[in-house]
């Protein structure tokens, strides 16, 4: 079974949580934001219709189901005692309430990152894991963690971090950019990449999200430095690579 490394990404604290991912189960649904017309009397309808009328109320949800696996085994210096779910309890956190948002407690908005095809923001509404691989004292190695998301577009809850700059986001053109202009970063580790048996890489490596929060006072800006030095995936960076990290250029909202 082919498994693939994916990423969430707190929005909020720049904080990176990687798992593994069975493609097979990943799972997309949407949800028009339609519902049937009602009266005070109940639901419009007429004799000869077969369908009720439907009223548009905008919006909508857009729904991801994700299998995760994960295995304690895998993990450099594993000890014969420890629990799959030392891995797991992050995930778990997603779905609490803590972050605010207009005054009232909710689950910290994420971003679903997998290689340069998905990069989806979304909060974790359920957690369910199986677990597997239990030692004679009932420890578990291995679980799969089934997680459901929702897609989600509202702006992070005002908090500690600097606060965004208005107007859109644009990628100015680095021939544009003259090069006393541009800070220049290399790179001291590798970012998420992955160790010969499959277990996160180890030590301390620096992530481009962490780039953009030192840089600009903002995680979410890494999607910047990726466009900027033409970057295809940003989970996994040589060391040593030479990152500009160009001027913020904001258009009128």
């Amino acid at each position: 079974m082919t498994m693939e490394r994916v990423a969430f990404l707190i929005e909020r604290t720049g904080e990176r949580i990687e798992c593994l991912l069975n493609p097979a189960t990943f799972t997309i649904t949407r949800q028009a934001g339609v519902r049937p017309q009602r009266t005070l009397s109940g639901v419009l309808s007429g004799t000869a219709e077969a369908d009720s009328p439907l009223l548009a109320t905008g919006g909508g949800t857009t729904e991801l189901v994700l299998e995760l696996l994960f295995d304690v085994s895998k993990q450099a210096n594993a000890q014969p005692d420890d629990s799959v779910q030392s891995l797991t309890a992050p995930l778990w956190d997603l779905a609490e309430n803590s972050d605010m948002a207009r005054g009232f407690a909710a689950p910290p908005l994420i971003r679903f990152v997998w290689g340069k095809a998905w990069n989806i923001p979304a909060v974790v509404v359920s957690v369910a894991e199986r677990f597997e691989q239990f030692t004679s004292a009932g420890i578990p190695r291995r679980s799969w963690v089934k997680m459901r998301l929702l897609r989600h577009s509202r702006p992070q809850a005002e908090d500690s971090r600097p606060a965004p700059l208005a107007g859109q986001l644009a990628v100015p053109d680095p021939a544009d950019v003259p090069a006393d202009a541009l800070l220049v970063h290399e790179l001291s580790g590798e970012a998420g990449r992955a160790d010969d048996d499959g277990a996160g890489g180890g030590g301390d490596t620096e992530r481009i999200d962490q780039l953009a929060e030192r840089y600009y006072g903002d995680p979410s800006l890494w999607r910047l430095i990726a466009a900027f030095n033409d970057i295809d995936d940003p989970t996994r960076i040589p060391v040593g690579t030479r990152l500009k990290m160009p001027p913020l250029n904001r258009t009128s909202a």
